[in-house]
C-alpha cells in the first residue's frame, strides 16, 4: 500500500516557478536533500504520493501532487558535476528551483500534476489534517486560527500523512477543475509536454 507525504515549497521556490513560466507545467523531477531548507524524502518509495504545499497570506495551497517514480540518477539528469562549480543536474535545469543546488540534493523523478497556485485547502479540511510517524503516533497542524495558518513551522519538513488526510487531499486535487494557466500551458502559451518527463498523472 502506498503512502502520502507533504513537503513545503517556500516563497522563493514558488516565486522562481512563476518567474520561469512553470505554472501549468508538470515537473518531471523534484529534489531530496539533507538540510531543513531541502528536507530528505525519508520513507518515500516508488508509488508514494507527495503533496507540495505553499503558504500565502496564511492560506495553504496544494501546488502539485507528485507520484514517486524512482530516486535514482538517470541519463535525463545530465552529466554528474566534475567540480563544485558545475551544475548538479544540468538535464533538469528548467526545474532547478525545486532544489537542484541544495545541500546533498538527489533527484526524485515524479509523475506530477501541473504546478498551480489556485487550489487552497478549505479551512475545515486544514484543521482536520493529520500526520503520522513511523511509530504510528499522529499529530495535527499547529497554529491554525479560524481556518488560517498563522505559522508554517509544522509544515516545514517531509511528513507522512494519515490515510484519511491523504484521501482528503487526493479528493481536493482530483475534484479541482483545470486552471486557465494549465489549459494554456503556463503564461498564455500553447500547452507543451514537459521534456524528459514521465507520462502525465491521470486524475
Amino acid at each position: 500500500m502506498s503512502d502520502a507525504f507533504t513537503v513545503l515549497w517556500t516563497h522563493d521556490t514558488c516565486r522562481a516557478l512563476r518567474k520561469a513560466g512553470r505554472v501549468g507545467e508538470r515537473p518531471p523531477v523534484a529534489f531530496s536533500g539533507v538540510h531543513s531548507s531541502l528536507p530528505a524524502w525519508s520513507g518515500a518509495r516508488t508509488g508514494d504520493e507527495v503533496y507540495a504545499l505553499h503558504v500565502n497570506r496564511n492560506v495553504v495551497h496544494v501546488v502539485s501532487r507528485m507520484r514517486v517514480i524512482d530516486m535514482e540518477r538517470r541519463d535525463c539528469c545530465g552529466t554528474a558535476p566534475a567540480t563544485w562549480q558545475d551544475p548538479a543536474f544540468p538535464g533538469h535545469g528548467a526545474w532547478s528551483m525545486l532544489g537542484a543546488g541544495g545541500c546533498g540534493a538527489t533527484a526524485v523523478h515524479v509523475d506530477a500534476t501541473p504546478v498551480r497556485f489556485d487550489v487552497p485547502i478549505p479551512s475545515d479540511l486544514l484543521m482536520g489534517l493529520t500526520w503520522r510517524n513511523r511509530r504510528g503516533q499522529t499529530r495535527g497542524l499547529k497554529y491554525v486560527v479560524d481556518g488560517r495558518l498563522e505559522r508554517s513551522v509544522s509544515l516545514q519538513g517531509f511528513y507522512r500523512l494519515t490515510s484519511e488526510s491523504a484521501d482528503d487531499l487526493s479528493d481536493l486535487v482530483g475534484n479541482t477543475a483545470p486552471s486557465r494557466a494549465e489549459s494554456l500551458g503556463g503564461c498564455g502559451s500553447p500547452a507543451r509536454p514537459a521534456s524528459r518527463g514521465p507520462e502525465p498523472l491521470k486524475e
